[in-house]
């Protein structure tokens, strides 16, 4: 199996280049993660990265996001140098579902109430908020794409939704507007297997019909393997294997777990 894998035919739409991070520098608990770290996702490509804890993934996410600095290297997406913006100028272009369903929503205000605040998504408001009555029918078209009867509810406070409706409702908010990059961080993880099954059967059809670029960290080998169109596996801060197309699909948690397995013999575990 091949360890990197890039695009012959279209151009790096998301690029990670000679990236070098350390953690709690000139100190006893001095963390050298990346150096000279390299990721590059073509425009549309549904990229799941898995990876024992430590091994690099979620800093992955968090440098994309702008909450992590980089020593050095650059970072771009579609085009765009991001890695010296602010952390609140990556959401203008970014959309990212987190592992706490309540994260991605705010608990206290209505479904409609949420879904006005993603649709004006960095526009700036007054001392009022208000929301514009004509958006509404948009609203309920998008809540059915859930397939939840939640466009029945929209003033229903997001706090007595279930765990599953809330992460649904943040996977679809996130999308709302036109974004280009896809961050989902374990946002699976602390659903029961029903809710997991629909929140990843929902987030395929979504990334389907918006064609999305995507970048989904978990550890559901499962899951790794039946979605998106690469598996990235890491470990101390590199990729240990890449898997795209064809090979991809071959792939078996058998392959994924003997891989771990080996990983663990060289660290001596």
């Amino acid at each position: 199996m091949s360890t990197q894998h890039k695009s012959d035919t279209m151009a790096d739409y998301v690029a990670m280049r000679r990236i070098c991070k350390t953690f709690n520098r000139d100190s006893l608990n001095e963390i050298r993660l990346f150096q000279n770290f390299n990721l590059e996702i073509p425009k549309g490509q549904f990229v799941a990265v898995i990876g024992s804890n430590g091994s690099g993934k979620t800093t992955i996410l968090n440098i994309l996001c702008g909450s992590v600095p980089i020593d050095s290297g650059s970072v771009s997406v579609n085009g765009k140098e991001i890695s010296r913006l602010p952390e609140h100028q990556h959401s203008e272009f970014i959309g990212r579902v987190f592992q706490d369903p309540s994260k991605g929503t705010c608990p206290q205000l209505t479904i409609l109430e949420n879904m006005a605040l993603a649709d004006n998504k960095g526009t700036r408001f007054g001392l009022h908020f208000g929301i514009n009555r004509k958006r509404i029918p948009y609203y309920r078209s998008q809540l059915e794409l859930l397939k939840l009867g939640l466009e029945d509810k929209l003033n229903l406070p997001v706090s007595s939704l279930s765990g599953g409706q809330r992460q649904a409702l943040a996977l679809l908010i996130s999308t709302m507007t036109p974004i280009d990059l896809l961050i989902l961080d374990e946002h699976t993880a602390a659903l029961d297997p029903r809710s997991s099954e629909n929140v990843m059967e929902l987030t395929q059809r979504i990334v389907g019909e918006k064609k999305l670029t995507v970048l989904m960290v978990t550890h559901n080998l499962k899951y790794a393997i039946r979605y998106g169109d690469r598996l990235i596996m890491m470990h101390r801060g590199g990729i240990v294997l890449d898997a795209a197309g064809e090979e991809k699909v071959a792939l078996q948690t058998k392959d994924l777990t003997e891989k771990f397995n080996e990983i663990s013999l060289e660290d001596g575990n």
